[in-house]
């Protein structure tokens, strides 16, 4: 039994300094991305595009409905107790620090993760990948880090939008529901932005970028020849970086509360 045991241990973890390899390769070629040639800009300027313009649209239907919700609901329910000021607080802990980079993770992974998963994985069936090889080009600084980067500036960028549009909405709503002028809700609510909300956002949202990227490239790379395991890397991508995000929510959130 021990011996069953040792074995499964050893198969389950066997590619784990695999994984940390080339979790530092990619880290360190993107470190010296600036110095690539034009084609990897492109490929950069390309998943920009894709991964942050194209998502904005869903994005901002996303703040607008959860921001409008939460506050008709919530300050609803919180002037039932007498504590209709903390409706700011909920606004700023939900849509800000905890649902915005999670929801903007999980729309990113849904739309990116298997395009890029899929991609990668077609480029090594069809003999790309040993091309780039055999021309001296390293696959990881010019298809690898552009991705990365694109990912995780688009993952940032699409979370400071959802909290500005997922904040602006309630603000009709206030003026609509409660006749609450502008200018009195964005100053109460400007109060109850801390500078550990906007450090916590921040963090998240790279983190959650990096965990997309590197988990979808990943698991594009390791197509082997045959055309029927590129949709299957396209799904273990998209559940793999749900389940990562997941957890570097959990341990973001632990540590933020011990500090």
């Amino acid at each position: 039994m021990l011996s069953k045991i040792g074995s499964f241990i050893l198969q389950r973890f066997s590619s784990v300094p695999y994984v940390i390899g080339y979790i530092g390769k990619v880290f360190s070629s993107s470190l010296f991305f600036m110095k690539r040639e034009r084609a990897a800009t492109r490929i950069l300027i390309m998943q920009l595009l894709f991964t942050f313009i194209e998502a904005l649209s869903i994005v901002s239907i996303l703040a607008a409905g959860l921001g409008s919700a939460l506050y008709v609901v919530g300050h609803n329910f919180l002037l039932s107790f007498g504590q209709g000021s903390l409706i700011y607080d909920l606004l700023v802990v939900v849509v800000s620090r905890e649902l915005g980079p999670l929801l903007v993770a999980f729309v990113v992974t849904a739309r990116s993760a298997t395009a890029i998963a899929t991609e990668l994985g077609s480029m090594v069936t069809s003999h790309q990948i040993e091309s780039y090889i055999s021309v001296g080009v390293d696959p990881i600084d010019y298809l690898v880090s552009p991705r990365f980067l694109g990912v995780t500036l688009s993952v940032f960028l699409l979370s400071i939008y959802f909290s500005l549009f997922g904040l602006l909405f309630p603000a009709i709503m206030a003026k609509i529901v409660n006749n609450v002028p502008p200018s009195i809700y964005f100053r109460d609510l400007f109060q109850k932005v801390s500078v550990m909300t906007v450090v916590t956002v921040t963090i998240k949202s790279i983190v959650f970028g990096m965990v997309i990227a590197v988990t979808s490239t990943y698991y594009g790379f390791n197509v082997e020849r045959a055309s029927t395991e590129i949709p299957v890397a396209g799904i273990q991508a998209v559940s793999k970086s749900f389940f990562g995000i997941i957890i570097a929510d959990v341990c973001i959130m632990v540590c933020s509360f011990l500090l």
